[in-house]
């Protein structure tokens, strides 16, 4: 049986470097202004709110925009990502930006071993991280032993409708909604920004994960869902050629009727006290 897990991180780990030189993560930006932010945290700053002097981890870090932008909102913060390659990215950033945050190596399953259980104001995990993922109520079961009583939740993530449709015109379900046990396989030599070659590493397995699932996968593990918005909008060109950029907030949506597609959500809940 092929190990999902391994696959991917050889994606990844090639992915990191290539990412971290994109103009599109913007790594100088962090250095040359302290009040820079990702432009994915940015778009849910109002949703976030005051993170001062919270204990925050931020799953599947990657190269670590995002868990900058976290500590700059002013909690203390953790980083967890399984890519080595990626964490390297990630503390060169933090240092650039004179931000203290701690990285951990580690297949995001086994956080809490790594981090210990009851510790964490804040988990927050961005857009694009739960289509690595094979099972959301594994994960789940994760985030309700580190969070703390009391402690929230935050996810930003592309809508699992948009998960569902192959890139015709228009574009048109082709993919599984719902949970499935075998992973998705593409071969694709690209990402999802500007870089200067292709991947050799080009396989990749991903799952997707409906609505439903989620929310049943948080309240099994008793969590309570205490926000929930859905998108037009989604940080990347998922759709290229049928796509229009909003310079403003770095967001793509659909040139032609955006209200057609759900593209991301933003989802919150808390640990009962």
């Amino acid at each position: 049986m092929t190990d999902s897990f391994a696959v991917n991180k050889a994606n990844w780990d090639e992915r990191a470097v290539l990412h971290a030189s994109s103009p599109d993560y913007g790594f100088a930006r962090f250095a040359e202004n302290p009040a820079h932010l990702s432009d994915v945290v940015r778009f849910d700053r109002p949703r976030l709110g005051d993170l001062t002097g919270l204990r925050a981890v931020h799953l599947q870090c990657h190269i670590g925009t995002d868990t900058v932008s976290l500590s700059r909102l002013g909690a203390t913060t953790t980083g967890l990502d399984f890519s080595g390659a990626a964490l390297a990215e990630a503390r060169r950033l933090a240092e650039a930006a004179g931000a203290s945050i701690g990285f951990h190596e580690a297949n995001v399953y086994d956080a809490v071993d790594v981090l210990g259980a009851d510790r964490f104001d804040l988990v927050y995990t961005g857009i694009g991280a739960l289509c690595w993922l094979p099972s959301v109520a594994c994960w789940a079961a994760v985030v309700a032993g580190l969070l703390r009583p009391g402690g929230r939740l935050f996810v930003r993530e592309g809508h699992p409708m948009l998960g569902t449709l192959d890139a015709t015109e228009p574009p048109s379900p082709r993919y599984p909604y719902f949970e499935h046990a075998e992973p998705l396989v593409f071969d694709d030599p690209g990402t999802y920004v500007a870089v200067d070659r292709p991947l050799g590493h080009s396989v990749t397995h991903s799952w997707n994960h409906s609505l439903g699932e989620l929310i049943t996968a948080l309240l099994d593990h008793g969590l309570t869902l205490t926000g929930f918005t859905e998108h037009d909008s989604v940080p990347w060109n998922a759709l290229p050629g049928q796509m229009a950029l909003d310079e403003a907030t770095g967001e793509w949506r659909l040139s032609d009727t955006p209200s057609r597609l759900a593209a991301s959500y933003t989802l919150q809940a808390v640990k009962p006290g």
